[in-house]
């Protein structure tokens, strides 16, 4: 079973506030460059404390050229009959001026599905007793992503995440009702929005087969299933299936997209710095990522990098309902839940002062 990530689940109410000759381009593998912006989703240890996130935002935004907002529907919400544009201005709209007044590109991903178990419908969706299999449910997605694109007005959108694991891990009927809002949302945004551009996210532990007994899953049927794709997301935890970020294959991402001509971004990942379970892990090893990663994502001239956690996770101050999954993922920040930095932030820092060479 592929791990999950915890933010997923967050809504953003808790972040208030040239051709040179013939020669073809080479991938960007120097290490004075970088062609790929980067960024967080907005965290913190604790976000019951305001002073806190405010502290952090400030923080991680000096080491960052972008943002991301990643979140499940608020389907509670939407169902209650709060309006999405009500929505989106009481939970959403301060965070992403704070962020353009950063001079930060804005990435929004939104996930119809549940982020801590791809095998189902979303929790509180299936509380209601509802599935994004039905059609009000689908309508109520579709309608909020078109709110979240023309009151947010991001560069980039993501319609769904890790389609590739919903697909292999729930009921066909929820992946076919994915599929159906998914393309119906990009139409109706499209048709008022010419400049953002879509995608969804795939999950390429999985497609790698480390999380399928070794064995390689194409995502050509993601590529068909969501035309609208202009840009791939991808999704990576490589520290519950490799040792060390060293033997991740340098061709991890670049195998996804063969013969497809398409950007490719890291829209969730990380490394923990501490052990979790039986993943026997360091702070040495989660540094080592951040090089790793950046190596990676020179193989594809990747278009941006977001590490969604920038601090860890302090687990007490969450109810005692919090799935114990997201212990898993409690390590994965570049500071801990002192804001004390690890050596992974001097890595990631080094990285963010090459010189941007991105055309978006």
């Amino acid at each position: 079973m592929v791990k999950r990530s915890y933010t997923l689940v967050i809504p953003c109410f808790m972040f208030i506030f040239c051709f040179a000759g013939c020669k073809p381009k080479p991938k960007e593998t120097t290490t004075t460059k970088r062609t790929y912006r980067m960024g967080f989703q907005n965290s913190a240890p604790r976000y019951n404390d305001i002073n806190l996130v405010l502290q952090v935002l400030g923080m991680w935004t000096s080491r960052a050229d972008a943002a991301i907002i990643s979140m499940q529907v608020p389907w509670d919400s939407l169902y209650a009959g709060v309006s999405p544009q009500q929505y989106v201005t009481n939970n959403c709209l301060e965070l992403v001026k704070y962020y353009r007044g950063k001079n930060l590109k804005l990435w929004v991903y939104i996930d119809p599905a549940n982020g801590l178990d791809r095998s189902g419908d979303a929790s509180d969706l299936k509380a209601l007793g509802k599935s994004i299999a039905q059609l009000q449910s689908q309508q109520l997605y579709t309608h909020f992503c078109f709110v979240m694109d023309s009151m947010l007005k991001p560069e980039h959108f993501g319609m769904a995440l890790e389609t590739n694991l919903i697909r292999a891990q729930s009921p066909d009927s929820i992946y076919q009702g994915i599929k159906s809002a998914a393309n119906i949302a990009a139409a109706n945004i499209r048709a008022y929005d010419n400049n953002v551009k879509l995608s969804v996210s795939i999950q390429a532990d999985l497609a790698n087969g480390r999380a399928n007994n070794g064995v390689n899953q194409s995502i050509e049927k993601d590529f068909s299933d969501f035309p609208f794709m202009q840009e791939l997301g991808i999704s990576s935890y490589p520290y519950f299936f490799y040792d060390k970020p060293q033997d991740i294959p340098s061709d991890y991402y670049s195998r996804l997209i063969e013969g497809h001509n398409m950007p490719v971004f890291i829209a969730e990942g990380g490394w923990s710095s501490q052990t979790v379970g039986t993943y026997a892990q360091t702070p040495q090893k989660q540094q080592d990522y951040i090089t790793r990663q950046s190596e990676l994502l020179g193989e594809v001239n990747a278009i941006a990098w977001f590490q969604l956690t920038f601090t860890d996770i302090d687990m007490t101050s969450l109810p005692t309902t919090t799935p114990t999954i997201l212990n898993q993922f409690a390590f994965i920040g570049l500071v801990d839940i002192n804001l004390q930095s690890k050596p992974s932030l001097e890595t990631w820092t080094k990285i963010f002062n090459r010189p941007l060479v991105a055309g978006n």
